[in-house]
């Protein structure tokens, strides 16, 4: 028998493991002496006496040493488990919208890197038991770190987009603590040089920058260089057709011809749209007034109505019909066109000299928002059982559109309160639209906060594009030429 120690009993490590070595051979690690009889039982040697130092040699420590916390150990792997889950479910949540429905191919590619970054939290969440546990696995500890520095990562930009608005959301109360979890997170692993498993630390190290870096540069592009470099064009068309009597009655038929047609490369998502032709009437001299002083005068009655002719004067506008081209919430792809003709009837003997048709839509970027469906019904303000009843002394008479707009990048939606697109139109003025966080029908207008409008449209890319077209009626009801006979 050789005289050397059947039993070695290493000294503890950092988790308050001793290894056991029997023979010569590993037999496992323990945590106390009850677990190191149950190791020695298993390696048939259950009568060893641990006190005998020819039989049983101890390092770092004796019988006594055992220094595992198994209450503090358990906390930390549950709160490791925890956390780690906890940023998963975020990060999927937040990537999956994007992910499965994104209009550009960068955001989407940002939302798949979102679901990604979930699935390592979740397999580091798993190896923890490892790490803080038998550590079979020699990356476990380095997994365990790459998924709070994920946390830490995903979680420092969600604060640091809430804090351009500062305003509360129901993801604060998830963020915000999973970002001070991580900083707890990563001062234990870091304490525990937790990536000293892995063979090559600095590829590991290379690896985990690259993909932080392929991460911004997608988000930034997908949010900032994509909308920039893809421009919205419409080609809008708007023309009076030959008029037609009406033998039986005393009006003229006039036709309208419209057309829209998406030119550019982004689908769009209609807010509002009008269609309104004017009647023209103005008084005529013949010796005329100073053209500046025309110009001048009719700015000054109404600035959206101003003229400078010098034989015109006292100028007003009509509205002689009034309609949409297409109904709130509608979608109109990359090279759709659409047209339609449309007639509205005028009398003989008009007093209007010019005909004027407007032709305008608005439309937001669905690479940048995208309006609920619930934006597509319609609502009558002066209807008392509707929500958005407003009484017609306030508020007018008016047809209303409401509903939840959400940005094309996920991370707007959850950093910012919920915005609400609203669109009004009524068939005695231009319509209006606006974004806000809230609307209160009741109070008209003046709840709408200007600056806050103003920054939301340029965020969500909503803008107007609109054409006209003008007919003396002179011409459109100049009788047509008979035919010649044969």
């Amino acid at each position: 028998m050789s005289s050397r120690p059947w039993v070695v009993v290493d000294a503890p490590d950092s988790r308050g493991l001793r290894a056991v070595t029997v023979d010569g051979r590993p037999a496992g690690s323990v945590r106390s002496l009850r677990a190191l009889r149950r190791v020695l039982e298993r390696s048939g040697l259950p009568d060893v006496d641990l006190e005998d130092p020819a039989s049983v040699h101890w390092r770092g420590g004796g019988s006594t040493a055992w220094p595992d916390r198994a209450r503090r150990r358990r906390v930390t792997v549950a709160l490791m488990m925890a956390g780690l889950l906890a940023s998963a479910a975020l990060n999927a949540v937040i990537g999956w919208p994007d992910a499965s429905g994104a209009l550009t191919f960068p955001q989407r590619m940002a939302g798949a890197l979102f679901v990604l970054s979930g699935v390592v939290q979740c397999a580091a969440a798993v190896l923890v038991l490892d790490h803080w546990g038998r550590r079979e696995l020699p990356f476990s500890g380095a997994i365990v770190l790459l998924g709070a520095l994920i946390a830490l990562a995903t979680d420092s930009l969600l604060l640091v987009m809430w804090l351009e608005e500062r305003e509360d959301t129901p993801y604060l109360r998830a963020f915000l603590p999973l970002w001070c979890w991580s900083l707890w997170a990563l001062y234990v692993l870091i304490r525990e040089k937790s990536w000293r498993g892995v063979g090559q630390p600095r590829k590991f190290a290379a690896g985990v920058f690259a993909s932080a870096l392929l991460t911004a540069v997608s988000l930034a592009y997908s949010t900032m260089y994509q909308p920039a470099v893809a421009p919205v064009r419409f080609a809008l068309k708007a023309e009076f057709g030959t008029a037609r009597d009406d033998p039986g009655r005393p009006f003229v038929h006039v036709p309208l011809r419209l057309s829209v047609k998406n030119t550019g490369q982004v689908s769009v998502s209609i807010v509002i749209s009008d269609v309104t032709v004017y009647g023209r009437t103005a008084t005529y001299s013949g010796r005329g007034s100073p053209l500046l002083d025309n110009w001048k005068e009719s700015l000054g009655k109404d600035p959206d109505e101003e003229e400078a002719e010098r034989h015109v004067d006292r100028v007003r506008y009509a509205t002689l019909s009034s309609v949409r081209f297409y109904e709130p919430g509608d979608v109109l792809e990359s090279g759709q066109e659409d047209t339609r003709q449309r007639v509205f009837q005028l009398p003989r003997d008009t007093r209007y000299d010019l005909l004027r048709v407007d032709l305008q839509i608005t439309y937001v970027r669905k690479d940048r928002g995208r309006v609920d469906r619930e934006f597509g019904r319609q609502h009558k303000s002066w209807d008392k059982q509707e929500r958005y009843y407003c009484h017609p002394a306030q508020c007018g008479e008016k047809l209303i559109w409401f509903g939840r707009v959400r940005h094309d990048n996920n991370l707007v939606n959850v950093t910012r309160k919920p915005r609400f697109m609203t669109a009004l139109w009524w068939p005695t003025a231009t319509p209006e639209y606006f974004i806000s966080t809230s609307y209160d029908f009741k109070a008209g207008e003046a709840a709408v906060d200007p600056v806050e409008v103003k920054k939301e449209t340029r965020r969500y890319g909503i803008s107007t594009v609109a054409t006209f077209s003008e007919v003396s009626v002179a011409e459109l009801l100049r009788p047509s030429p008979s035919p010649r006979p044969s």
